[in-house]
């Protein structure tokens, strides 16, 4: 609980602390007890945290009561019983705590991205953010270019009184901080992989070995295998981490003529997943080769949409394959040979094979910010090259730095900011 309220509810709902003081940092004891004040719903700590020394700045109060559905949900209702008490709009405590000056908004949004990691590394990521790594590098390249607006302005109202603008040296400082910002931007498109994760739809004819890659790369018989064709007949789904990047695996049913209904739908839900993945693994026979069948799955996949042509059952002899098809993996799904090439493939096509190099990663409004200011000022410098009166110069260069401080909160309003928290989890 946070705010003017916290305080006097804890103390309406939780009883028995006896003389024990309240104050500040304390974790004290007590029961939570029913409307009538004679029944105990649980054996509870407190814990009290009061303004400004808190997460949010405001009172907190923390109430720590037994595991469980029932206990928790009775808990929770005795405290939504008091006056002027509700439950937090998703992101609100983070919210507050950037409104109230605790958290500046890069270390609020990492926060979130802490709580939604899938993988050590992306936690890794969400930590770099917490301990002020984006904040800091955004402050540093707005004050290179708020120093280069100065000077600037300046020249503008007392050109005659000052020293000549080595205007080379301007530009290449603003050059600078616009190549600093595309190698963030590109990091971060790198890391959104690891935030985010990856979609991998594994296509193929029927009795390829789909399922079989999928067992072998989920370390576990998430599939059935047969011999028998039209095994997989409904979308399979796994989850697993590859060299630090989350992958759900997307297992589909064959795609074939069939007049079976419930493959029919399972073929169905392959297309929907095909047109939902972020790569796709075309899996053909190494040991029967390319068939026209291989060709008309291969026409299927987006154009566009990052893919590999997978030769499975490399263990059997090898078919001639054609020279205008390029095979970009050999494999054998049973024995494991070339699982770490195809590894190393996946990564590769999807852009995240240098995900683990990443220190930084901005999530998807910073990396609009920081390519919009980078935009800003690639025309700021086409400005400068019309050799326009330096007033022209400074459009361009005070809108980089605006959006550079709508990244780290010091430009924003509040409209931004519920949209920002609007996709937090509810509690944070």
């Amino acid at each position: 609980m946070s705010g003017p309220h916290a305080r006097a509810t804890a103390a309406a709902v939780v009883s028995g602390t006896g003389q024990q003081s309240w104050a500040s940092h304390r974790i004290l004891y007590g029961h939570v007890l029913d409307d009538s004040g004679t029944h105990r719903l649980d054996e509870v700590l407190l814990l009290l945290m009061w303004a400004p020394r808190s997460f949010t700045g405001e009172d907190v109060v923390e109430i720590h009561c037994h595991g469980g559905v029932i206990v928790v949900q009775q808990v929770l209702e005795r405290v939504l019983q008091q006056p002027g008490v509700r439950l937090a709009l998703p992101g609100e405590f983070s919210q507050r705590a950037v409104l109230n000056g605790r958290l500046d908004l890069t270390r609020a949004e990492a926060v979130s991205d802490l709580v939604a990691a899938r993988s050590r590394r992306a936690a890794e990521l969400a930590m770099a953010g917490l301990d002020g790594g984006i904040q800091e590098r955004m402050t540093t390249l707005r004050e290179r270019l708020l120093d280069q607006l100065t000077e600037l302005e300046a020249r503008v109202d007392f050109e005659e009184d000052l020293p000549r603008l080595d205007a080379s040296a301007l530009l290449l400082e603003i050059e600078a901080v616009r190549s600093d910002l595309l190698q963030l931007v590109m990091d971060g498109e790198r890391g959104a992989a690891l935030r985010r994760g990856l979609r991998v739809a594994l296509v193929g004819c029927p009795n390829v070995g789909k399922s079989s890659l999928l067992n072998r790369l989920s370390r576990r018989e998430r599939a059935i295998v047969t011999d028998r064709p039209g095994t997989t007949r409904d979308l399979l789904e796994s989850e697993i981490v590859l060299k630090g990047v989350p992958i759900t695996l997307l297992d589909t049913a064959g795609f074939r003529s069939t007049d079976d209904a419930v493959e029919q739908l399972g073929i169905a839900r392959s297309e929907q997943a095909l047109a939902s993945a972020d790569v796709v693994l075309l899996i053909i026979d190494g040991h029967q080769g390319w068939t026209t069948a291989d060709a008309a799955l291969l026409e299927r996949i987006p154009v566009g949409l990052p893919r590999l042509i997978v030769a499975n059952k490399g263990d059997l002899p090898s078919a001639v394959i054609p020279e205008d098809v390029v095979i970009d993996v050999q494999l054998s799904a049973l024995h494991g040979a070339g699982e770490d090439c195809l590894i190393h493939a996946l990564l590769q096509v999807c852009g995240a094979g240098e995900a683990n190099s990443v220190l930084l990663a901005l999530n998807e409004r910073q990396r609009d910010l920081a390519m919009a200011a980078a935009e800003a000022l690639a025309r700021s410098q086409e400005v400068a090259a019309q050799q326009l009166p330096w007033d022209f110069w400074t459009i361009d260069l005070r809108e980089a730095i605006r959006a550079l401080g709508e990244i780290t909160g010091e430009a924003l309003s509040e409209a931004v900011l519920d949209r920002v928290f609007s996709r937090f989890c509810i509690g944070k």
